[in-house]
């Protein structure tokens, strides 16, 4: 998953403020597919079963929409981190509403609904537990990935939260912190103790993924 490139972005953000309607399309369309993404990892399990990912992006869109000139007039970060506060904060919204007793809460639990499967995610796991994966190591290689799966789960909401973030939409420590409202430093520690979390629940030894 990899957000759309912020130069043309800007560019469809300028002409947007003059209220050209295909601009603010286009904004949004090119954005739909990473929101998609971005949701489908976070919905839960439950929720997932009964809605579609797709649905929840429309409404955020819709919501982006009605709220851009309100963005544009006061850009506190950049659009696409705009977008997927919104996104997340609509997820949030549909746990609260959707939650049945008897679950585990929201707060605690962000189930990978969706395959955690890209390539990011079996570097990323090939890295923490051995670095020197073949290709003739298939078998070795899908069971690492599926440790790696069950491992992230494991770990508590922010260091879930902030390894999806790196690893999955591929955000900067830079763009972390600023969709987090943190320091570069300390968006840089909480992903380094992220790795040593989910390292440790891997059982592994090796240096630290930077």
């Amino acid at each position: 998953m990899v957000w759309p490139d912020s130069e043309q972005t800007q560019e469809l953000l300028q002409t947007a403020r003059t209220g050209n309607e295909s601009a603010v399309n286009a904004l949004m369309n090119r954005h739909r597919d990473a929101l998609r993404q971005m949701v489908q990892m976070r919905l839960d399990k439950a929720i997932a079963a009964r809605l579609d990912a797709s649905d929840v992006v429309q409404d955020v869109l819709l919501e982006a929409n009605r709220r851009l000139q309100e963005y544009l007039a006061h850009p506190v970060m950049p659009f696409h981190l705009w977008l997927r506060q919104l996104a997340k904060d609509q997820v949030i919204d549909m746990h609260r509403r959707h939650r049945v007793a008897g679950r585990r809460s929201v707060d605690r639990e962000q189930a990978l609904n969706a395959p955690f499967a890209d390539q990011s995610s079996m570097d990323l796991a090939a890295r923490l537990k051995d670095h020197e994966l073949t290709p003739a190591a298939a078998t070795i290689r899908k069971e690492l990935e599926r440790r790696f799966h069950a491992a992230l789960d494991e770990l508590n909401e922010d260091d879930r939260e902030i390894m999806l973030m790196r690893h999955q939409e591929h955000l900067t420590n830079s763009e972390v912190a600023a969709a987090l409202g943190l320091t570069q430093a300390a968006a840089g520690m909480r992903y380094l103790r992220a790795v040593r979390r989910l390292r440790e629940v891997l059982g592994g030894d090796h240096p630290s993924l930077m």
